[in-house]
């Protein structure tokens, strides 16, 4: 089998209603490249990377097609030669940005053709560890919703079978947004896994104070505090709080998740998929978190991270966001424990669905 062409189709995903943010913005839309991987036995490799409102989505689409030479003529069962390849080709741009975020698109297509090709799922294809990820919900419970809002909304995420969820605080007024936290605990219950995001707005300083004021409602972690390069002072901030801290969803490639483990940083990583580079460097990541006993969880692209997690011994919990199921055929289903089901079909388990990305296109 030979990989004979690499195609890209763009789609505009709406996000309704729109999210507001605190680094962000207004988040108004998940816009898309969809990768595909052709081959000579009429098997195609399908994968994503995405950018927020359409900003620099053409400067990555090009990324991608420059990458076309070192994919197309190659056997996808070689398919480690890209990774050792593209170091060398990328060297000159460097190992951060759009760079890599146009190899994670390719990678991601190979991973899957790979699958397809052996006829299994890419958690099969590694060695899964496991047949369910924990999986906790993520498309809610964001800055602008009032408390009524909020408990409403967490409550609807436990109707749909989910044990865990994330909310999101502020760097202002820590009473307010504990408060927002506690209405939330209140609305699901103890035995709910909790998370909360501050998104890299706050101050080391802040971040001790909100943590401590929120120990009380027994987090499952407290993420990304501080902004995202600052490992020094998230290692302060661990230090100071009884309640796990998470990061990890912004350095790139398992070279800046080794830095962020050796200092310290936090006590659950969670790799982005696009940002690692691809699934190759995405499992480097969880394997390197096994080296130093930090579970490792995921950040968005849950439709390609369930089999990731599920390939990694210390794999703990799928990012659930939806911004993406609107183009794939198959959702992703629960458990009656709440975990994601790891699919028997072949490659990730999940396929584009051609309808969706006609509405959606360009």
């Amino acid at each position: 089998m030979k990989i004979t062409r690499l195609r890209t189709q763009v789609v505009h995903l709406p996000i309704d209603p729109p999210i507001p943010t605190a680094l962000l913005g207004m988040i108004r839309s998940a816009d898309c490249i969809l990768t595909f991987l052709d081959t000579d036995e009429g098997i195609t490799g399908e994968g994503l990377v995405f950018s927020i409102n359409n900003r620099r989505l053409s400067v990555i689409l090009e990324m991608i097609r420059q990458l076309e030479d070192l994919v197309v003529g190659m056997d996808p069962r070689i398919g480690g030669a890209l990774n050792a390849g593209a170091w060398k080709e990328l060297n000159f741009l460097g190992y951060e940005g759009v760079s890599i975020v146009g190899l994670a698109a390719v990678d991601n297509a190979l991973w899957d053709l790979r699958g397809k090709a052996a006829g299994l799922n890419v958690a099969h294809l590694i060695g899964a560890c496991r047949t369910a990820v924990p999986t906790y919900a993520s498309g809610g419970l964001w800055l602008g919703g009032s408390i009524d809002e909020l408990q409403a909304q967490a409550r609807s995420f436990v109707d749909r079978g989910f044990r865990a969820m994330k909310t999101r605080v502020g760097p202002t007024d820590p009473e307010r947004m504990v408060a927002r936290v506690a209405a939330v605990r209140e609305a699901i219950g103890p035995d709910i896994g909790l998370m909360v995001d501050a998104n890299q707005q706050m101050s080391v300083k802040q971040a001790i104070r909100i943590g401590r004021m929120m120990e009380p409602l027994n987090l499952t972690w407290f993420e990304e505090p501080v902004i995202c390069h600052d490992h020094e002072g998230e290692a302060t901030i661990r230090a100071a709080l009884d309640t796990p801290l998470a990061s990890g969803e912004t350095v790139y490639t398992h070279r800046g998740v080794l830095r962020s483990l050796q200092a310290g940083a936090c006590d659950v990583m969670m790799p982005d998929l696009q940002r690692m580079g691809g699934p190759t460097e995405f499992l480097k990541a969880g394997h390197l978190c096994e080296a130093f006993h930090i579970p490792c969880s995921s950040h968005l692209f849950p439709e390609m991270s369930l089999a990731l997690l599920a390939g990694l011994p210390g794999g703990y919990y799928l990012e659930h966001m939806p911004w993406f199921e609107s183009i794939y055929r198959e959702p992703i289903e629960l458990d009656a424990n709440g975990h994601a089901i790891v699919s028997d079909r072949p490659g990730w388990g999940f396929s584009f669905d051609p309808d969706a990305i006609r509405h959606f296109s360009a």
